[in-house]
């Protein structure tokens, strides 16, 4: 059972940063999810199976009773993922209102400062570097 958990988890894992890597809103929200169940697959895994609750009446043997931890990580998991999930749902609804798409596109200043070699030299000479300490620092 532990190897078909881990199995499922990696899967949740893989398919969530494929997601995330993608260009529009939707996607990346689900990838989220995604990543965010396969992290509580793995806490459910850390628990080692079953066993006694922890709190019971106090007259059980404490060897037996199952460690807490992992129970409080995956609830604090799904409420980090909660608000996170409402933050990025408020961006795409956001940018869906704006532009009419969930496509994240590239920053016009980002372009510019790709495609102008003249500008990165204009920066580096701005900030002391010249091309001799560039080459002596492997640049």
């Amino acid at each position: 059972m532990t190897t078909v958990l881990a199995t499922v988890a990696a899967a949740l894992f893989g398919t969530g940063t494929y997601l995330v890597l993608q260009r529009e809103l939707t996607r990346m929200l689900i990838g989220l999810s995604l990543l965010s169940h396969g992290a509580n697959v793995v806490l459910l895994v850390a628990t080692r199976g079953r066993g006694r609750p922890t709190f019971v009446d106090g007259r059980d043997d404490p060897s037996a009773f199952l460690d807490p931890l992992p129970q409080a990580f995956a609830l604090t998991a799904i409420v980090i993922t909660f608000g996170v999930t409402c933050f990025l749902l408020a961006i795409a609804y956001r940018s869906w209102v704006l532009t009419q798409d969930d496509t994240v596109h590239d920053d016009s200043e980002d372009v510019r400062v790709r495609t102008d070699p003249g500008i990165e030299r204009t920066n580096l000479a701005a900030s002391g570097v010249t091309a001799d300490t560039t080459e002596a620092e492997g640049r």
